[in-house]
């Protein structure tokens, strides 16, 4: 998995590292990582389509994950993830994820993720409409 630079469409998100994020070792566990992957995703979406009250007639679920641990963060770090869709095809999107620490522009973690869009109601996959695909790749 390389790590590019984040474009300049994607989507940044600031947060601070919580002390519940902190495992035994004293850093940010792993699995802090993987929610700020999927928080970032899901607020790069509602960016675009904020939720409503009514159950949305799509759902993106994930397929897989690939994440490469680089450095570590600690309670009180400042981070920005970057995240934007490198791609589209049929009911998928791959989506890359960059965590850098603000104060030094660290990258700490980056992620690729495989979305699958699929039907709310019957669960089976559906093709991303080409308005979306056009907007998530834009950024």
């Amino acid at each position: 998995m390389d790590t590019p630079a984040a474009p300049t469409h994607a989507y940044a998100h600031v947060f601070t590292v919580e002390a519940s994020d902190i495992d035994q070792l004293g850093h940010a566990n792993n699995v802090a990582y993987v929610r700020w992957v999927q928080e970032v995703a899901a607020a790069h979406w509602h960016h675009f389509f904020p939720p409503t009250e009514a159950l949305p007639p799509q759902v993106w679920v994930i397929q897989e994950h690939r994440v490469r641990y680089l450095r570590s963060a600690y309670a009180g770090d400042e981070l920005r993830a970057y995240t934007w869709v490198a791609d589209v095809k049929g009911a998928s999107s791959k989506r890359l994820t960059r965590i850098e620490r603000v104060a030094d522009g660290q990258l700490l973690c980056a992620a690729e993720t495989q979305w699958v869009l699929l039907d709310a109601g019957s669960g089976r996959p559906v093709r991303v409409p080409g308005e979306w695909a056009e907007l998530l790749l834009s950024g």
